[in-house]
């Protein structure tokens, strides 16, 4: 007994060790840090700790009328902190020469990029990719796309995008992971950990940036840039929850978002980046601003140029994305008593602290490796990771008859103004990828069929005909090609192909910048030329197969009624064409799930599963009058949160819970057996949610709070069990307290959000 007890012993002298050693090792690297912060700064002039916050672009990545103006002279002059928009070892070599060997203090420069959905090698949409529900494949595309990234010169990306979206018009639903603040918190956190991985100052790691904060996604009218209004309430309990997922991950950076919060512009709102962000979550890192969204507030009608940049310098804000308010005016307003000089230098800390954790005071050109590009930047194994990840991100939302997977025999009649167009495979913010090295699904076909396929090709229409549409959208270049034949020719010649076929594989939906910022659309399924050329397929008589590209939920249900095979493949990257061959021919049975729903019409929107009961709820069957429904469409979504089918099909046992009864600093098991009950092997996504019955507020309908994959092969039976602590119920009461309030829930396990089983149990 004495000898156990002194390896007992033993052992916790070594585990209180080690802790020691940790806890000193990070505060000995932090007192490192400080040091040799306090001891530059020291040596600043008051305009060169302002110019550290001006952060510049010469004219890459513009996303506003605004492009800086005399860079060079700039950084020579102390002027500059970071650059984005340039990429390539050489050039960011060049400019990083001028802030090292020109500036007085050879403060190197931070160079950032908007890496969305991967960099040169480019991944399907975010959300598509959160289609996958797949943390771990998700996080290794955020890991491709920094090696990427830093092979190419970068080490700042701004992204994971985290936004709640619940209104399919916003263009920029594209851009995240759906509506959902679990799965979404899920994401947020793996996208930070693939970016920044456990060393910031490797020179494979980005620092990552999460935006927009916050509630961007939230805009009225699915209109770009627009007012965010909301109780504190849903604040907390439905948007915030991702972004702070991303700083408990240590995000190194976080990005404000243009819209207004409770009347106040993001970028000035001390409640969002002083009292949540600082205080509450405790974040360290660099605040900064979204493109001119400091000077924009001069239209919010919060003054002119230097007032409202003394209140973002104020409510928080450290870096000024090309606005250059705090360049141009924060010295004025230091001499007025406009801001304070602890104000200024804090900012300036953080900019250098971001520099210093990224190992740029060590070696400025640790990124800048022209060898490392050569051999980094789409690699083959990245393609074939990019190929393997868009796979997984496709949703089978009907497959009636089983049309697919296709035969590797006979004729197929390829249709539609997406089926053969590199332009629009990699989707919106694919800003550093190369359209002209994208896979097309006519080649991806060619790849994969084999030879006893025979493929005829018809454009059969245009993306769109309406001239305002097409205007807009080509602002960047042409997505949207007006071909010489009329619409009438084009239809008649699709008709003729698709007689010849024994299947139709009909590819339509968006241009790539039919969705992404300032992208916003008012209708939203598919433009009235490619609906009629789908009816007149239809017409044929042949099997038809819609293969979709876009980059949110649209309205199809005349789709739904009519077509009998529908695959949404997002926008699925360089590699989507192999991708969609691969599935369409059953070399990979589809397996993803949507995140966001599918209204039937616009008129729905917004339609979102995790809503509030109301005091008239319609159930099918009642009597349509006093009670909360439309006259003209059903309440329910067309495809629900969470939807999306197999070439197998499963089916799920009743929940069994080891306990109905769940105490305080306990917890309980919710099992099901799922069985694959169809003739192919395939990964289920298996979803548990609950919904607490009785709350001081109002509770959801269903929260999800749990998922698992699980891959079966024909006839196999898989126990899947999900555990429920007290922690898991907790939410933001209307005192914003973080609680969990004893009393009934049912629980749900099922295959979405709509199909599940139901169990009941209390909370003590």
């Amino acid at each position: 007994m004495n000898d156990i007890m002194r390896s007992l012993q033993s052992f916790a002298i070594g585990i209180l060790l080690i802790c020691s050693f940790t806890v000193e090792g990070q505060s000995s690297g932090q007192t490192k840090m400080d040091n040799f912060i306090s001891a530059l700064m020291k040596k600043m002039t008051l305009d060169e700790k302002i110019g550290q916050l001006n952060l510049v672009t010469p004219g890459g990545a513009v996303t506003g009328a605004v492009v800086s103006e005399d860079v060079d002279t700039k950084i020579r002059n102390g002027q500059v902190g970071g650059l984005f928009g340039i990429t390539g070892p050489d050039k960011i070599r060049r400019a990083q020469e001028i802030a090292v060997k020109n500036s007085r203090l050879h403060i190197p420069l931070i160079f950032g990029l908007d890496v969305i959905h991967g960099h040169r090698t480019i991944f399907p949409i975010p959300l598509g990719l959160s289609a996958s529900w797949d943390t771990s494949l998700i996080k290794r595309s955020a890991r491709i796309a920094a090696n990427e990234a830093t092979a190419d010169g970068l080490n700042w990306v701004y992204s994971p995008m985290v936004d709640i979206a619940r209104d399919p018009r916003w263009g920029r639903i594209a851009e995240g992971s759906g509506e959902d603040p679990f799965l979404g918190s899920q994401i947020a956190k793996a996208m930070v950990e693939g970016y920044q991985g456990d060393d910031l100052s490797k020179d494979s790691t980005v620092m990552a940036c999460v935006k927009h904060y916050a509630l961007y996604g939230a805009a009225e009218a699915g209109r770009d840039y627009n007012t965010v209004d909301m109780s504190k309430v849903r604040m907390y309990n439905e948007y915030l929850p991702p972004y702070k997922a991303a700083v408990d991950a240590g995000v190194g950076s976080v990005m404000t978002s243009f819209n207004t919060v409770d009347g106040i512009p993001a970028s000035a709102n001390r409640f969002l980046l002083t009292d949540v962000l600082r205080k509450q979550w405790g974040f360290r890192g660099l605040i900064v601003s979204d493109y001119t969204s400091i000077s924009e507030m001069i239209n919010h009608g919060f003054g002119d140029l230097q007032a409202v940049s003394a209140k973002s310098l104020n409510a928080g804000m450290d870096m000024d994305m090309v606005s250059e308010g705090f360049l141009s005016t924060l010295k004025k307003s230091l001499q007025e008593g406009k801001v304070s000089l602890q104000k200024i230098e804090d900012a300036c800390r953080k900019v250098l602290e971001a520099k210093y954790k990224l190992g740029l005071f060590d070696d400025p050109y640790r990124y800048c490796n022209d060898e490392k590009a050569k051999s980094e930047l789409m690699s083959d194994s990245n393609l074939q990771a990019a190929r393997e990840i868009a796979e997984r991100s496709f949703v089978l939302l009907k497959n009636e008859n089983k049309i697919l997977p296709l035969k590797k025999s006979g004729t197929i009649a390829l249709i539609g103004p997406l089926a053969d167009n590199k332009r629009n495979m990699l989707g919106t913010w694919s800003v550093s990828g190369d359209p002209e090295k994208s896979v097309t699904i006519m080649q991806g076909i060619k790849n994969v069929a084999g030879n006893e396929v025979k493929i005829l090709y018809a454009k059969g229409a245009n993306i769109s005909d309406d001239t305002m549409l097409i205007e807009r959208v080509n602002v960047f270049g042409t997505e949207i090609d007006v071909d010489s034949k009329s619409p009438d020719e084009m239809l008649n010649e699709a008709v003729e192909t698709a007689n010849k076929a024994d299947v139709v594989v009909a590819v339509l939906g968006e241009a790539a910048d039919m969705t992404g910022e300032s992208s916003s659309m008012s209708h939203i399924g598919l433009q009235p030329d490619q609906q009629n050329l789908l009816k007149a397929l239809v017409k044929t008589g042949k099997p038809v197969v819609l293969v979709l590209m876009n980059g949110r939920p649209m309205t199809l249900t005349w789709e739904d009624e009519h077509v009998p095979a529908i695959l949404d493949t997002w926008f699925g990257g360089t590699e989507a064409g192999n991708a969609v061959a691969d599935v369409l021919f059953g070399e990979y049975n589809p397996s993803g799930k949507i995140t966001a729903t599918f209204p039937r019409n616009v008129g729905q929107i917004p339609i979102y599963y995790n809503h509030l009961n109301t005091g008239r709820p319609y159930h099918p069957g009642d009597s349509p009058k006093f009670k909360s429904d439309y006259l003209d469409v059903l309440n329910s979504p067309l495809y629900p949160f969470g939807f999306g089918l197999s070439y197998t099909t499963f089916s799920y046992s009743n929940i069994s819970l080891d306990n109905s009864i769940l105490q305080s600093g306990g917890k309980i098991t919710a099992s099901v057996n799922v069985t694959n009950t169809g003739t192919r092997k395939g990964k289920e996504t298996v979803q548990m949610y609950t919904r607490q019955m009785v709350g001081s507020i109002a509770r959801p309908v269903k929260e999800l709070k749990g998922f698992k994959q699980i891959t079966l092969e024909p006839g196999e039976t898989q126990k899947v069990s999900f555990t429920l602590s007290v922690n898991d119920l907790k939410f933001y009461n209307s005192d914003l307290k973080y609680v969990a309030e004893p009393g009934d829930f049912t629980l749900f396990i099922g295959t979405n959000s709509a199909d599940v089983k139901e169990a009941d149990f209390k909370l003590k």
